[in-house]
């Protein structure tokens, strides 16, 4: 018996819960768990329906695109582990949340590399048994460090790429490559303190709470897709260096939860928006 996740949105019409369970329940197939959700101000229908049993992937997808609205999504995805190639700089918090997580199985996924513009990650990672790949950007341009960086990535056919501090900015063919594929921490509570220095932005207002997104990357810096986010308090007795240190606790939960719904096909990408079911 095989389990996989059936991801469905389109447009809202009476009786698709209906139409989506009878068309499983035809192909003699088990239904673990089911969410859905309309919304209402675009007329828009999203379902997650995990299933158990044995499939014929092409004839349940005809089936589903002959009950469905023209134009519907549907996607029918493994329960295995997703292959994840993580992007660091010098920051190790992030990266090593997600190394004692998929190491302990908090977190279901292969970390197939980790690949950073220094080296200074590269003992820890390998502590894993992780192949660790520094790609240096020193006397290179960005277009060319970042065509090593992608020559070193896809060799591993990753599913996604998780940027755990990873502080540069990647440029539109490099997103394009991996589009709603790359997954970022962002160390501030989003669409606040966009770019550099967020914590020094946030001391510089006086900010009572601080906090950490992770989103999908796309060409617009810090304005991608949202995932999850978090805050913690903070007062006038913070300094930026000590949010900054207050704020490493909130970026490794936030961008490791983020991780799990995605990795376990719990995200829809929807225009610049998520639906998370």
């Amino acid at each position: 018996m095989e389990k996989k996740t059936l991801l469905t949105h389109c447009t809202d019409e009476p009786g698709l819960i209906s139409k989506i369970t009878n068309i499983c329940y035809k192909h003699q197939l088990n239904i673990i768990h089911n969410n859905e959700f309309v919304d209402n101000t675009c007329g828009h229908f999203f379902m997650r329906t995990e299933l158990e049993g044995i499939f014929n992937d092409e004839t349940l997808l005809h089936d589903l695109d002959q009950a469905l609205p023209a134009g519907t999504s549907r996607r029918l995805l493994s329960s295995s582990k997703k292959r994840v190639v993580i992007m660091v700089t010098k920051e190790a918090h992030c990266l090593g949340d997600i190394l004692m997580k998929a190491f302990d199985g908090s977190l279901n996924i292969d970390i197939a590399a980790v690949v950073g513009n220094y080296d200074h990650l590269q003992n820890l990672t390998e502590k894993f048994d992780i192949p660790y790949h520094h790609v240096s950007h020193q006397d290179l341009s960005r277009q060319e460090h970042e065509q090593r960086i992608l020559e070193t990535i896809e060799q591993y056919n990753a599913d996604y790429i998780v940027l755990a501090k990873y502080m540069r900015v990647l440029t539109p063919e490099f997103v394009e490559s991996y589009r709603h594929k790359i997954i970022n921490i962002h160390h501030s509570f989003l669409p606040a303190f966009i770019g550099a220095k967020p914590y020094q932005q946030a001391y510089d207002r006086g900010v009572k709470i601080i906090g950490a997104t992770a989103h999908f990357v796309t060409n617009d810096l810090d304005e991608g897709p949202i995932i999850k986010q978090d805050v913690i308090p903070v007062d006038h007795n913070f300094s930026a260096e000590d949010m900054a240190k207050a704020g490493r606790d909130v970026e490794k939960n936030v961008l490791s939860r983020a991780l799990n719904k995605v990795v376990n096909d719990h995200v829809f990408v929807y225009e610049n928006k998520t639906v998370i079911l």
